[in-house]
């Protein structure tokens, strides 16, 4: 299984970007589809999760600012990020959990939010 990010890249305080992040080389829906990020000089924190069937779970520093979904029949989740903040800077990472407690991770796609 291969996990494909785009649509990261430099925006302005306040501003919105939508990662994707499409999961190729399995007929099988994920049983889950998140977000992590790595901050520079962090450790890499679950930003947004969500199970097949089931309900989000968001970090606290994002909700209410991100919205995470996913499309079952194209093995694709989505990170809709508004209201960016500086501190949101990071390498995001797509992540996929098989139901067999495999897991898979894409490249990383930067983030960068300028103030």
């Amino acid at each position: 299984v291969q996990l494909v990010e785009s649509g990261g890249g430099l925006v302005q305080a306040g501003g919105a970007l939508r990662l994707s992040c499409a999961a190729s080389g399995s007929t099988v829906t994920m049983y889950a589809m998140g977000w992590y990020r790595q901050g520079p000089g962090k450790q890499r924190e679950l930003v947004a999760v969500i199970p097949s069937g089931g309900r989000p779970n968001y970090a606290d520093s994002v909700k209410g600012r991100f919205t995470i979904s996913r499309d079952n029949g194209k093995n694709t989740v989505y990170l809709q990020m508004n209201s960016l903040k500086p501190e949101d800077t990071a390498v995001y990472y797509c992540n996929a959990a098989g139901w067999s407690g495999e897991a898979y991770w894409g490249q990383g796609t930067q983030v960068t939010v300028s103030s």
